[in-house]
């Protein structure tokens, strides 16, 4: 049966993303905007609601949006085990805000449900996150970030900075060995000052790598900046 997520976007054109099949869980969240960046790369998006849609997939990426919804979904449209499998067996992953909290080993302050059992996680990334680590919703905002990796898009003046936008967005308190660190919000940014006692004087992983997966606690997708989306894509073909 054809995808109508797929089929309702346009035609892949030529680019980074040329030839591959980008999954983007479709269960919950900003999935039509993670489709979108990943066709006008030139891949073919795929939006995931089966275990079936698992298969033959160059990567797949999890979107913003409720973590606690997506891991229930997942776990009633038996997704959760099939792509926690396929994370296992070297599946290239970006997660984006709720998709860094799902790939996660382990979350600080995790939902509970009505019996009290935590919410789950997918795994993959040696590290620990905080849900809703800047605010709520009305304490979002705006910032520019060093962001390693995307040396690719330097021009003479050198590698712009990434425009990031945090919705209720987790940091990263913890990360494991073979985890790099690829942006911080840092509390001197004037751009964050009424994020400060948030902060507590200490720069907040907001961007982190390990091998085949990546994840922002940012919205790319929401902003149009098309370097992340790259990155991962380099990191599909093994060329970062």
């Amino acid at each position: 049966m054809t995808n109508p997520l797929s089929t309702a976007l346009p035609r892949p054109r030529s680019g980074a993303g040329s030839g591959l099949r980008i999954g983007v869980l479709a269960l919950q969240g900003d999935f039509r905007e993670h489709l979108r960046a990943v066709e006008a790369a030139g891949a073919t998006g795929i939006g995931i609601r089966r275990p079936a849609e698992l298969e033959d997939l160059d990567g797949i990426i999890i979107p913003g949006g409720e973590s606690t919804t997506i891991d229930k979904l997942a776990r009633a449209f038996d997704l959760a085990d099939p792509l926690r499998q396929r994370i296992a067996d070297g599946l290239p992953v970006y997660g984006s805000c709720a998709g860094m909290i799902l790939l996660a080993h382990d979350i600080a302050d995790p939902a509970t449900d009505l019996a009290g059992n935590p919410q789950q996680t997918f795994g993959g990334l040696d590290i620990t996150v905080r849900r809703n680590a800047f605010g709520r919703q009305r304490e979002s905002f705006e910032t520019d970030l060093d962001f390693k990796g995307l040396d690719f898009s330097a021009t003479e003046e050198g590698v712009a900075p990434v425009h990031a936008v945090f919705i209720r967005g987790p940091w990263v308190e913890r990360v494991g060995p073979g985890v790099e660190v690829l942006a911080q919000v840092e509390p001197a940014d004037p751009v964050h000052a009424s994020h400060a006692a948030h902060l507590q004087g200490t720069a907040r992983i907001v961007a982190v790598r390990s091998g085949h997966l990546l994840a922002t606690s940012f919205h790319p997708e929401v902003t149009g900046e098309k370097r992340v989306h790259e990155l991962f894509i380099r990191m599909i073909r093994g060329e970062a």
